[in-house]
């Protein structure tokens, strides 16, 4: 009997937290299939990992040779059988008030191939959260692209999506091993056969914020910029060759790539040496090399009128903004 929803949870030496984040799980109980995947993992992970299986029907363990996040997922689509399909970080969790509210609807309203609801960035820590919402999309009702409306600076995150199994068989997508960052690409490439979506206004995702070596930490992202500018390629060449300029889904799908090049442009304008800025320029060149006409539609909009730039005004203007941002949406 097909499931409902497919919850993909890749593990790597995640003892210190993942029994809040299946916990969190469980509660789904047969409507949701549940996927563990140790990814070679040194710590107490694969014990854990198989006690759930144990203990749960619905629950289903997968050890691996080391293959990153994007290997994880990879091996866990593989397996996911359920009529929609998420991906769990392990240090994350689910509201519960929320799961069940997601979980009603998935099963009683219209199937639609991209279901949405709001996430949570959430630093325990510190004592603070931050809802991401999202105000300009219809809600509670069937929609498509031409009522995609967003605020400056959303985009669809892991966190926030849920896609129908069938959109993720036909864009096939397979993510690099051994990377980080590859849930740009899974967020990215399958929403070109993405036709229609439903939100849900629930924080539904709690997607916790504060390990040091937790891949958005800034330093960290610097240390994998050369990780962050591979994905980035990735979507430059997926979108020179595989979307359709004139569909409707076209529009959002630059506004991604325009996000995320200026994400990674800004990473490295904060980096400051020389080094990093070669590499800034370097992936403007790629993009102009691959695809000249969205290198001079990025280029002369806002966010590429600043990170394209190489002087040191523009540059300090950049880093400023971005401490600005990240105070105001705590996102790191």
């Amino acid at each position: 009997m097909e499931k409902l929803l497919s919850l993909i949870v890749p593990c790597y030496n995640s003892a210190a937290y993942l029994d809040r984040c299946v916990d969190s799980l469980t509660p789904g109980g047969e409507r949701v299939q549940i996927i563990l995947i140790d990814d070679g993992s040194t710590d107490f992970t694969p014990r854990m990992v198989d006690d759930y299986a144990a203990k749960y029907d619905n629950v289903e363990a997968i050890h691996e040779a080391n293959a990153g996040h994007g290997g994880a997922i990879n091996n866990g689509l593989k397996r996911a059988s359920g009529k929609y399909v998420k991906i769990i970080d392990s240090d994350d969790w689910l509201d519960q008030v929320a799961y069940r509210q997601v979980l009603d609807t998935l099963e009683k309203g219209p199937e639609v191939d991209l279901f949405l609801a709001n996430y949570v960035y959430d630093k325990p820590a510190k004592h603070r959260q931050k809802v991401v919402k999202f105000p300009r999309l219809p809600k509670e009702q069937v929609f498509s692209w031409p009522q995609v409306k967003l605020n400056l600076g959303q985009y669809f995150m892991l966190h926030s999506v849920i896609y129908n199994r069938k959109v993720l068989e036909q864009a096939q997508v397979t993510l690099p091993t051994k990377v980080s960052y590859d849930d740009n690409i899974f967020v990215f490439e399958p929403m070109v056969h993405v036709k229609t979506m439903y939100y849900l206004p629930v924080d539904f995702y709690h997607y916790f914020i504060g390990r040091d070596d937790q891949s958005v930490n800034e330093s960290v992202m610097l240390r994998k910029i050369d990780q962050q500018i591979m994905i980035n390629k990735k979507l430059i060449v997926f979108y020179a060759s595989q979307v359709d300029k004139r569909a409707p889904y076209a529009k959002y799908m630059n506004y991604f790539l325009e996000a995320v090049t200026g994400v990674t442009s800004v990473i490295l304008i904060r980096g400051k040496k020389p080094e990093y800025l070669a590499k800034k320029d370097d992936l403007w060149r790629f993009l102009k090399t691959y695809d000249l006409a969205t290198y001079k539609k990025l280029r002369h909009r806002l966010v590429g009128l600043f990170v394209s730039r190489d002087n040191r005004p523009t540059r300090h203007v950049v880093s400023w903004t971005y401490l600005v941002l990240q105070r105001l949406y705590s996102f790191n």
